[in-house]
């Protein structure tokens, strides 16, 4: 799947496996059993849609994860919606135990960058000797 990178319009090819894969697949699947009396197609093909099948806009996302920041008693302060790519490229650096990884994943064309992304809240990882 292609995606345009909003801000600088680089294009990263984004690969769909494993679980991302198995999730997308159970969202259609719901999605076309969950049609209202009478229609045989969603009303929507976006990806997150509302309880009636019609596309959720950016104002209603972002009342839900306002909600459930709340909801899960974390200040606001602590977490905004705009950590979850911070938080998207971290675990991609920590997984891959390369931080290029990360930069190909953001669609950043620096290194410099993605480190400014990257939080390093766990530290440090080391081995023991022997």
């Amino acid at each position: 799947m292609a995606i345009t990178q909003a801000k600088s319009t680089n294009k990263v090819i984004m690969e769909i496996t494993g679980e991302l894969a198995a999730l997308l697949e159970r969202i259609a699947k719901r999605k076309s059993t969950k049609l209202p009396e009478g229609r045989s197609k969603p009303y929507s093909t976006r990806l997150i849609v509302d309880d009636s099948g019609l596309a959720l806009g950016r104002a209603a996302l972002r009342y839900r994860f306002d909600k459930a920041r709340d909801d899960a008693g974390i200040a606001k302060g602590e977490f905004q919606f705009r950590d979850l790519r911070a938080k998207a490229g971290t675990d991609k650096a920590d997984s891959a135990n390369d931080i290029r990884e990360a930069q190909a994943q953001l669609g950043h064309s620096s290194v410099t960058t993605t480190e400014i992304y990257v939080r390093k809240k766990r530290g440090s990882k080391a081995t023991p000797n022997r």
